[in-house]
């Protein structure tokens, strides 16, 4: 058999595509006009964009605080870069250290609460490199059954995953995680794994019912704050939100959402994250973060220390959608966060639904199977700061619209 066979048939067959989670195969969907991904954005002004010189109001961004157009930011990335260049050039054992991101660090551990912190160059990278230097052969790894892909990839390159030490409860059940922390073995070290506001659904972990499970059961927390720092908490994140920074044991972030940049970060008491520094191959076998991103994260954090009412604001954003939308009978899911989700069920009519929205002039996204489970296939939409209250009153007159459509 051919290895490529499967890439053919996929490009080619809608029985290929639907085995790997599409509905239809790509070409296909392409010539129909409903392919929903991979569409090239000319020129972006934060909350417009432009494609095919057709401007579109975006609510497809992570950019919840607005600040991917800040002055400052942009300011700040443009002068790193004309003082270090372009790249680092190597990894933060080598070369790949500069000043800037020990400040960064140092900056970033005390927004959230934290000893220490260390800055990856990817989100992704900073899940796969802690879950797998953290986890050995028998510990246990205890995650929500909802947890970010760069998650679950973390849980399948750690070493516990080898004598299958993986145990999912069901999506914030927190019965079901005593359950299964009740039946764990005192003995071998255990980690529970949570997204503190989960990326598709928009709803919040509830904290205040896991943390306290796992300091009975003696167990470790960690929580994936990747869409709630600068959104949750006064922007410092879930824990903030609950008025306990102290529960979790390690907190990752990224930058590629209200930070305006791309990379991220783990912090937790220095030991651990001296041990994850030392052991983590995805950040020790990467070029480091570039200046002009380390830059703009550090310009971001400036912003919200003299801009706190953009936290304020995406936050307000966030409520009105939601009570408006659920008054116009969409199903908007579990959600409390700026991240609303459409949920529609169908993979085909979420993608019309897509198009639809397009077609009216409006950015968003759609999620399928696998990013979603089976039958909840969504529109996901997200808002930001710099949305103008007149904006908002076009998106949700465009909603009231295309409801009878959808």
């Amino acid at each position: 058999m051919d290895l490529f066979e499967k890439c053919r048939g996929f490009y080619s067959s809608p029985e290929i595509a639907q085995k790997y989670g599409y509905p239809t195969n790509p070409m296909t969907a392409i010539q129909m006009g409903i392919y929903p991904y991979f569409i090239p954005i000319e020129h972006a002004e934060g909350t417009e964009i432009f494609v095919d010189g057709k401007r579109f109001l975006m609510i497809g961004s992570n950019n919840y605080l607005g600040l991917t157009n800040h002055p400052h930011v942009k300011e700040a990335s443009i002068k790193a870069i004309e003082k270090y260049g372009t790249s680092c050039t190597g990894s933060r054992f080598l070369n790949g250290t500069l000043q800037m991101h020990i400040e960064l660090e140092a900056r970033l551990a005390k927004l959230i609460g934290q000893e220490a912190a260390i800055v990856f160059s990817t989100g992704y990278q900073t899940n796969l490199g802690t879950i797998s230097a953290i986890m050995d052969h028998n510990d246990i790894i205890i995650a929500d059954k909802e947890v970010h892909a760069s998650i679950v990839d973390g849980i399948r390159m750690s070493k516990a995953l080898k004598k299958t030490h993986l145990r999912l409860f069901k999506h914030c059940d927190t019965n079901d995680l005593e359950a299964i922390l009740k039946a764990c073995p005192d003995d071998v070290g255990r980690l529970v794994i949570v997204d503190g506001v989960f990326s598709m659904g928009g709803d919040i972990a509830p904290l205040d019912r896991i943390a306290p499970l796992c300091k009975k059961y003696g167990a470790r927390l960690m929580v994936d704050d990747a869409h709630a720092l600068g959104v949750l908490g006064g922007g410092r994140g879930t824990a903030h939100h609950f008025g306990h920074p102290e529960w979790p044991d390690l907190v990752m972030g990224t930058f590629s959402k209200s930070f305006a940049s791309l990379g991220g970060v783990i912090a937790g008491p220095k030991e651990a994250i001296h041990w994850i520094q030392h052991f983590a191959r995805p950040f020790m076998f990467s070029a480091s973060l570039p200046p002009g991103n380390v830059a703009a994260v550090l310009a971001c954090l400036d912003v919200m220390e003299k801009e706190p009412e953009r936290v304020t604001r995406v936050n307000q954003i966030g409520d009105r959608v939601r009570k408006e939308l659920k008054g116009m009978g969409y199903d908007i899911g579990p959600s409390q966060t700026p991240i609303i989700p459409i949920v529609l069920g169908d993979e085909m009519k979420a993608i019309m639904a897509w198009k639809t929205f397009f077609e009216a002039g409006i950015y968003t996204n759609v999620a399928l199977p696998p990013s979603v489970p089976p039958g909840y296939s969504l529109l996901r939409t997200s808002y930001m700061a710099s949305h103008t209250d007149e904006q908002i009153d076009r998106i949700l007159e465009t909603f009231k619209q295309v409801k009878s459509l959808i």
